[in-house]
């Protein structure tokens, strides 16, 4: 696409809409803007704008669409998928600065928020009025709530608690042509129309702008116990998931890491809340909550009772909030760390999870094949596996040329095991290329129809979800 490049005339008519501080063109602001965690993808804007109000996002977005310039809106800038990338330069549309919880409705188990707000801050605001909001992505102590719905993201406790869309229940957003408009209703239950709400969530910021959220709450577990369970064989471990639950037991939390997952998270913290010894292969974390503490305890002893029946290593019970805490910080640190050891590809596979050890094994041999080295975690509870593929010693022009050859082959038999390509951290710029395996033809031109049908000149978030957008 061709979009009309930002001019000094473009930012006097930015003047009249935004206040001088909240334009953007220092390089500082311009950098920062350039990337996410995806990798080390560099795409400079031309320049950076931060609303404050819906009302100004309509008025950027109704000139952009004018224009015809590109627009690419970005949340704290935590995302995996590229999803937040300005691959065609212009516009960046920065949201921290909408960052207020407009009302917490304890009464109806409700909270209304702008999307700026950091997860975890809305996570503990809520939670001081006694209410609970389940969805915790590794990243929410940075992440943006308007990204995870965005991304529809996940976390440790999907398994037990399900994903954003989940607890979404209605959306402001502003089109791409600057229109307003609310996507649903403040109901648990609605079948009026078509479910707009849901579309716009996981739908990567390419169809409208969400400015307002309404997120359903629960009330909140008040007791939890988490334990450690080493295994001697990862195939092992990953066969105990599904047992769990075979077995009766829903976890709040249960995920798996393979031995350097933990060597490599342990060393990035400087701390060793875990023992690792030479015949750990692998570990589960499994977490319980609830209200009852004798059910609770029920509970974990019979999946203690499972977890027996594969010859675990010796099992370690977490037995106060500081060694919780610690054992919680190795595995929701291990992302970055990998990040940080070597450069690095990060797949965001799904099966269901009685499938999880073929795709374990998958990837392994696919490793013996084209030369790489990875590490592998993940919400193995619900199937999620992340694929961290490490460059090291591998030439690049393996790494260029020849892994993405693997890498479909990899996806292509995450299909073929029921599963597909991303649970919870979007398409993006990234994944873009290999839509075709889990999509027919006709799928992808639907999706393609709806995009067309909300943004017609494509200058939302461009260069996303699809080979040639």
């Amino acid at each position: 696409m061709n979009y009309t490049a930002v001019t000094s005339e473009h930012i006097e008519q930015f003047q009249k809409m935004l206040s001088a501080d909240r334009i953007l063109t220092d390089e500082e602001n311009l950098l920062r803007c350039a990337s996410d965690e995806t990798e080390d993808f560099v795409f400079r804007p031309h320049v950076v704008l931060q609303p404050v109000s819906t009302e100004e996002i309509s008025k950027i977005m109704k000139f952009c669409y004018e224009q015809n310039m590109a627009v690419t809106p970005r949340g704290a800038g935590t995302g995996l998928s590229g999803g937040a990338l300005p691959v065609s330069g212009g516009i960046v549309l920065d949201m921290k600065r909408m960052n207020k919880i407009i009302h917490i409705d304890a009464e109806n188990f409700q909270v209304t928020t702008e999307p700026g707000i950091i997860t975890e801050e809305l996570m503990q605001a809520v939670r001081k009025e006694g209410l609970f909001y389940p969805v915790d992505p590794s990243s929410k102590g940075s992440c943006f709530i308007g990204g995870n719905v965005a991304e529809n993201s996940g976390g440790a406790r999907a398994v037990k608690y399900g994903v954003v869309k989940d607890y979404v229940l209605n959306l402001e957003i502003v089109l791409p042509n600057g229109e307003i408009l609310w996507t649903g209703a403040n109901t648990l239950k609605n079948s009026t129309g078509y479910n707009l709400t849901q579309l716009i969530v996981g739908s990567e910021g390419t169809l409208a702008i969400v400015t307002k959220i309404v997120l359903k709450l629960l009330p909140p577990p008040t007791r939890n116990l988490l334990i450690f369970v080493p295994f001697h064989s990862t195939e092992e471990a990953c066969r105990a998931v599904n047992k769990v639950f075979l077995a009766g037991y829903t976890p709040s939390a249960l995920e798996f890491m393979e031995k350097d997952a933990l060597v490599i998270a342990q060393n990035y913290l400087g701390v060793y809340p875990i023992q690792i010894t030479g015949d750990l292969a692998a570990a589960l974390l499994i977490e319980v909550d609830g209200n009852d503490e004798e059910q609770l305890m029920r509970e974990m002893e019979g999946i203690v009772n499972v977890m027996e029946q594969f010859n675990p290593g010796e099992i370690l019970f977490a037995d106060n909030d500081t060694s919780k805490e610690a054992l919680w910080k190795v595995r929701r640190v291990m992302g970055e760390a990998a990040k940080h050891s070597s450069t690095y590809k990060e797949e965001d596979t799904v099966v269901p999870r009685g499938r999880l050890p073929e795709l374990m094994k998958k990837v392994k041999d696919l490793g013996s094949e084209y030369g790489f080295e990875s590490i592998c975690y993940g919400h193995a509870g619900d199937g999620n596996l992340h694929i961290n593929i490490l460059k090291r010693a591998m030439p690049d022009d393996a790494w260029k040329n020849i892994l993405p050859e693997a890498i479909r082959k990899l996806f292509i038999y995450t299909r073929e095991l029921g599963g597909t390509i991303s649970g919870e951290h979007g398409i993006g710029y990234v994944q873009k290329s290999y839509m075709d395996i889990v999509f027919s033809e006709t799928g992808i031109s639907l999706q393609k129809q709806i995009k067309q049908l909300f943004d017609p000149k494509k200058i939302l978030n461009p260069g996303k979800m699809f080979p040639d957008h």
